[in-house]
């Protein structure tokens, strides 16, 4: 969470470099976590796969490729095949059988 009080964008903003994986809270996280890490990134390579290897709840690791159009940060080239799974996990995930 950013810093209780931060009322300005650049506190706020700056607020998240006080998290680290370092710090044990990515053990914290309780609920399903989806991680999604496009295979050519080139902001924040690796970075992904740390997080998911750091989380103890359940959790999918979600791999968007060259082949899919897919591969950059954020998935710009492929946003349709990006929701389309992103929702279906959330489908997957959220519906609750009786």
């Amino acid at each position: 969470m950013p810093r209780p009080g931060s009322t300005k964008p650049r506190a706020f903003s700056a607020s998240y470099l006080d998290y680290t994986l370092q710090d044990g809270i990515a053990e914290q996280i309780q609920c399903p976590t989806l991680v999604c890490d496009a295979a050519e990134d080139e902001f924040f390579k690796g970075q992904p796969e740390q997080l998911y290897n750091h989380l103890t709840c359940p959790k999918t690791l979600m791999v968007f490729t060259a082949e899919e159009g897919a591969d950059a940060h954020c998935h710009p080239g492929a946003m349709r095949l990006s929701l389309a799974r992103i929702y279906d996990w959330l489908d997957d995930t959220l519906t609750t059988t009786p």
